[in-house]
């Protein structure tokens, strides 16, 4: 899909969008990372819409997405009040992805994983920390979750 069609889908649908997610979130940080990793996943061509079906597509996005991102919320939540106060094979675990990702990826590979899943930033604030696009952290980070997926579970994939 071309960039300018994006673009034009972007300005006409954002503001719908926006209201489906923050009516879910509540987080205005949060609709903004949902409703921009649809774009991105336009923008990547991994998605493709069939012409009339486009805001059908997108505000059934932001809905699926966003009640994903709450069940994902819940379950963490559930599993953390269930799991016991120390977990050493959990912490090695940890320690084995970290020595992976220090090992195997990119300086600013890291340094985005870091930030994204150690201290909890949002692509904005990452894509405007390392001086990038959103599009690009979400590459970087797409790259380095493929490599740890590979490694530690290649069942997965």
């Amino acid at each position: 899909m071309e960039r300018e069609v994006i673009r034009q889908l972007f300005l006409q649908h954002y503001a719908r969008m926006q209201r489906v997610a923050r009516s879910l979130l509540y987080d205005e940080q949060e609709c903004e990372d949902v409703i921009g990793d649809i774009f991105e996943s336009l923008l990547s061509g991994q998605t493709v819409l069939l012409p009339g079906s486009e805001e059908r597509y997108l505000l059934t996005s932001v809905r699926n997405r966003c009640l994903k991102r709450l069940r994902h919320e819940q379950v963490k939540r559930s599993a953390q009040a269930d799991e016991p106060a120390d977990d050493g094979q959990e912490d090695e675990r940890l320690t084995d992805i970290l020595e992976f990702v220090a090992a195997r990826l990119s300086e600013q590979e890291q340094r985005i994983f870091r930030l994204r899943f150690t201290e909890g930033f949002s692509y904005e604030e990452i894509a405007v920390r390392e001086g990038i696009s959103r599009v690009a952290v979400w590459k970087h980070l797409s790259h380095a979750v493929t490599a740890i997926k590979k490694q530690f579970n290649p069942r997965m994939l």
